[in-house]
């Protein structure tokens, strides 16, 4: 092969650990293999990413050999043919200890009857992630006992969220009771809106398997979720200008109480040298609504190889290498989330990230979005439900009704 086609095109989800991570990896796997191939990554937005990877063909034309997809996602990139099928791969060279060494929450959305198209990445469910420096002060219980007649800790139920995060909300000191990721993305406000249906004893899918937002759940959750984005004695002011990311950030500077976010925000506030809240950070189970319960949402990343790739010898090779004990841990360690089991028991991770353990727990209490070739314009409809409740003053009945109509249309 040419010198200059000796290379590697991975389409990566723009982050910080990731691509530290991935190029350590990468340097490791030359190092031990002798390869003299270069890789190319390109870091990108989740936007971005999914448009290049499968709005554009980019993965079934071969524009990528490798890409990280995420769960939402999977479904429709297997419907378009546009990622590779891994059993041939893994017959003849199996992953280290695949697939006892992962949980199985995490190689089924992958697996389409016989094919596997992915590799496990980074994880993470989402959780309540909170300070516990002030939930464990002795001067706040305090006052948050004479002031409620009760004791001050991580909140269990959406109403005690909405005390707790006024409590905390103290602009004046830089400090305010919480956030949401309400970014138009796509994504975030989907995420939030299928935990405040979920928590609220609601169901995204009806028994026909039909995707049905507009239901008394639905309607409970999104009233709370325009109440609470609208309220300044209770949230940061930027919520609107957040996705995952920036909320996470947000946090480990030290501006928020407490958030639900996704838990390798908890975790990289203990390896970021930066992090002002290091030390004292946990998690708990989402908050729940009178009828529900706590419940975690499930959306991880995976390593999948273009069908269009002519490389997916050396892709494979190097994937199966990068989900290795040692680089599953390494992402850790850089400020991504291991999916390996062996990883979340890790005494040296659980030293650094003393809830680390946390996760094999979480998981068992984790939902995941409906796995739909056509997901990703579902959740377009249920972003801009979301959106219209939160910017305009119409009857939140109304506005799921209406959208309602357009996923009977999209799925009819």
């Amino acid at each position: 092969m040419p010198e200059n086609n000796k290379k590697l095109r991975f389409a990566v989800r723009k982050f910080g650990p990731f691509e530290a991570a991935l190029e350590k990896a990468w340097e490791a796997y030359c190092n031990e293999t002798g390869c003299t191939w270069q890789l190319e990554p390109v870091p990108m937005d989740l936007h971005e990413l999914h448009e290049a990877t499968l709005g554009n063909s980019g993965l079934l034309r071969g524009d990528w050999d490798i890409a990280h997809l995420n769960t939402d996602w999977v479904a429709e990139a297997h419907a378009k043919g546009a990622i590779a099928d891994l059993v041939p791969f893994i017959q003849k060279d199996s992953p280290e200890e695949f697939p006892a060494g992962w949980s199985d929450a995490l190689l089924q959305m992958q697996q389409f009857g016989e094919q596997v198209v992915g590799l496990p990445f980074h994880d993470g469910p989402e959780c309540l992630i909170y300070r516990k420096d002030l939930f464990e002060d002795p001067t706040e219980k305090e006052n948050y006992r004479s002031q409620f007649g009760k004791e001050l800790a991580p909140p269990t139920t959406w109403d005690d969220f909405v005390t707790i995060a006024r409590f905390f909300q103290r602009p004046e000191q830089g400090l305010y009771g919480s956030l949401f990721a309400a970014y138009p993305d796509g994504h975030n406000t989907v995420f939030d809106f299928c935990l405040q249906l979920w928590t609220r004893g609601g169901e995204l899918v009806d028994a026909d398997g039909n995707i049905n937002i507009d239901t008394p759940a639905a309607q409970e959750g999104l009233t709370f979720y325009r109440a609470i984005l609208k309220d300044k004695t209770a949230v940061h002011p930027s919520c609107a200008e957040f996705e995952s990311v920036g909320a996470g950030q947000a946090f480990a500077r030290g501006e928020v109480a407490m958030m639900v976010n996704w838990f390798g925000f908890a975790a990289v506030c203990e390896v970021d040298p930066t992090a002002k809240v290091k030390g004292n950070v946990d998690i708990a189970d989402i908050p729940h609504g009178p009828t529900g319960k706590g419940t975690s949402l499930n959306v991880y990343w995976m390593y999948t190889i273009g069908e269009g790739s002519t490389k997916k010898d050396i892709a494979y090779d190097f994937i199966k290498f990068a989900t290795n004990r040692e680089n599953d841990k390494l992402l850790t360690l850089s400020g991504g989330i291991g999916c390996r089991i062996s990883t979340w028991h890790d005494p040296e991770i659980n030293r650094m990230v003393p809830y680390y353990h946390k996760l094999e727990e979480l998981h068992k209490n984790s939902r995941t979005l409906p796995r739909h070739a056509d997901w990703s314009r579902a959740a377009a409809i249920i972003d801009q439900v979301v959106l219209r409740a939160v910017q305009t003053e119409e009857p939140i009945a109304y506005i799921l009704q209406q959208g309602q109509q357009q996923l009977n249309q999209l799925f009819s």
